[in-house]
């Protein structure tokens, strides 16, 4: 008896065991599930300042990922549908963007700085502007507006596919009217002069740049928007083709740009401050710094 008692009790000891065992190779497997799921980074337009900074910090930190290029659009659609199934998922994005006022989400710490410093987003106009079209180089000095202010605009166009930005802006005025008239107070009306603005088709230049539009009009002015990227546009300012834009980040995403063409272009100073870009992930997901990230 006593023998059958110890035998019984070797056996549910080996049970116990083998239970326990399966138990951590299933949490071994989960884990491991996880970290797969956390093999990539979803990018912008290759060649961007953006991805530049990513390139680089993905090196220097020495992360086992892959930085797969893409748009803003395709990048967005991916995060949407990873926070639907509460995935992990790790974007190259920014702030102002109106994602962040849809969902919960976090800028990555980056202690090496590379890529999460804080930004300011700047005007730039060609050389000459000021002598051709005062009351436009005056208005383009004037306009700064805020992170919430930008936020406002995206999140109307951004969140509605059926509202395209120019209404978007043109409700923001409305809104903001006492702001908007300090930008445009002193300056000479014109009639039927033109300018051209060149943007990039992203959610914040759409913003800022459809604002400008309808207040530039307001002044007389007939407004040619043109979409280019970020190169061509500094190129383009630089040899008086364009008058200006409002999209360059700095220092980061333009200043590969600023170092080419700075001696060839007028910058106007900040349009907006306290901009920052970087790692951006789900606030569910356990990491808060680029070092929490996969490595080599």
């Amino acid at each position: 008896m006593r023998k059958l008692i110890i035998t019984l009790l070797a056996v549910i000891f080996v049970m116990v065991l083998s239970a326990c065992g399966t138990n951590n190779d299933t949490d071994d497997s989960e884990n491991d599930e996880k970290e797969l799921d956390l093999d990539k980074i979803f990018g912008i337009e290759p060649g961007s300042g953006t991805m530049n900074m990513a390139e680089e910090a993905v090196k220097e930190y020495n992360l086992d990922m892959e930085l797969i290029p893409s748009s803003e659009p395709a990048m967005i659609t991916e995060l949407e549908e990873a926070i639907k199934e509460e995935r992990p998922i790790v974007v190259t994005l920014w702030q102002p963007h109106w994602t962040f006022d849809e969902y919960d989400l976090k800028i990555l710490d980056d202690p090496k700085k590379i890529i999460g410093v804080e930004q300011k987003i700047h005007t730039i106009v060609r050389k000459g502007l000021k002598e051709e079209h005062p009351s436009a180089y005056q208005f383009l000095e004037n306009f700064h507006w805020e992170v919430e202010d930008m936020n406002a605009v995206m999140a109307m166009f951004g969140q509605d596919k059926n509202v395209e930005p120019r209404d978007a802006a043109k409700i923001w005025i409305e809104d903001n009217r006492e702001k908007a008239d300090a930008w445009m107070e002193g300056i000479e009306p014109v009639e039927n002069e033109s300018i051209e603005l060149a943007y990039i088709e992203w959610d914040t230049e759409l913003s800022s740049t459809n604002v400008v539009t309808l207040l530039l009009e307001e002044l007389g002015y007939n407004v040619k928007l043109t979409p280019l990227d970020m190169g061509i546009t500094f190129e383009s300012i630089a040899r008086g083709e364009i008058d200006g834009t409002l999209i360059a980040w700095l220092p980061g995403g333009a200043s590969t740009y600023m170092e080419q063409y700075g001696d060839d272009v007028e910058d106007l100073g900040p349009n907006l401050e306290g901009a920052r870009q970087g790692f951006v992930v789900p606030a569910y997901m356990d990491i808060d710094s680029m070092e929490d990230l996969p490595v080599k």
